[in-house]
This record gives structure tokens, sequence and C-alpha cells, in this order.
């Protein structure tokens, strides 16, 4: 089994409570989603509150978009943990975490996904380590969380 860590952080120029608000409502991910984009018949189901603890998002897409859920397991104003676990094209199951800091310019945003590779998985990891797969998908929700955060409300 090969254990991984894939983060990336950005400042935000917007309120911790502003920026939590768009994580802690999966229905505030279609704006700034990276993932958004993969499948424009997306299917997806909402349940349990709106917002926080409890709340969660299934989806089922094309062969790309994949199927899965995310839960929110804990929500502080500094912190929201998720647990995100996939069935499609693969199955894993990965602990996320974004850390709102407050700073000088706004909110920095840190989004942090661990998990464990084991099987065909760990083999591919060798390959192609989860840093370089999902990477750049973190920086481009970071990207457009940041532009979702600061666009006049």
């Amino acid at each position: 089994m090969g254990a991984y860590a894939v983060s990336r952080s950005t400042t935000v120029i917007a309120d911790p409570a502003r920026v939590h608000g768009l994580i802690n409502d999966f229905r505030e991910w279609t704006a700034w989603s990276p993932w958004e984009d993969i499948d424009p018949d997306l299917q997806r189901d909402y349940t349990g509150p709106d917002e926080g603890v409890g709340a969660r998002y299934e989806w089922s897409g094309n062969r790309k978009a994949g199927e899965g859920s995310m839960e929110i397991t804990s929500s502080e104003p500094q912190e929201i943990g998720i647990q995100l676990d996939f069935l499609k094209p693969f199955k894993a199951s990965n602990a996320v975490t974004f850390t709102l800091t407050p700073a000088v310019d706004g909110t920095q945003v840190t989004w942090l996904m661990t998990g464990q590779q084991s099987g065909l998985m760990s083999l591919f990891g060798k390959l192609v380590p989860m840093d370089k797969l999902v990477g750049k998908d973190f920086e481009k929700g970071l990207t457009r969380l940041k532009a979702a955060a600061e666009r006049p409300a």
C-alpha cells in the first residue's frame, strides 16, 4: 500500500466566511469545482442538510466523470473535512480537508487530499504519482474558487 497526499494553496481576497460558504454547501461547487466541465450531463443528487456536517453529494456521469460521493464530516469556521468515495472508474476512499486561514489580504485556502493506494492503483501510483494526476485539478479548482469568492455578491 502506498500513502499519498496532494495539497495546493492560494490566497483569496475575500472574507473566510464567504469562502467557507462556497465549500460547505455542495450546491455551490458548480461555481468552482474543477470537474464541472467534464460531463455536461452529470447526474447530481444532494441529500442531508443543505450544508455542513451530514451534507452529501452523489454524482454519476460519463466514463471520465465516473461515479462517487462526498460527505461533509466536519465543519468549523477554519476547516471543513470531507469523505470522498469513488465507485467508478475505480474504487477509492480519500479524506479531503479545506483549511481556511485568515490572511492580511483575505483568506489562505489549502486543499488537501490524503489516501492509500493498493493493488493495481499502488503500482500505477509508482508510475504516475497522485500529485501529478490531480494537482492541476486542485490548482484549477482553487483558481475558480478564488474567482467565485472575489466576485461581488
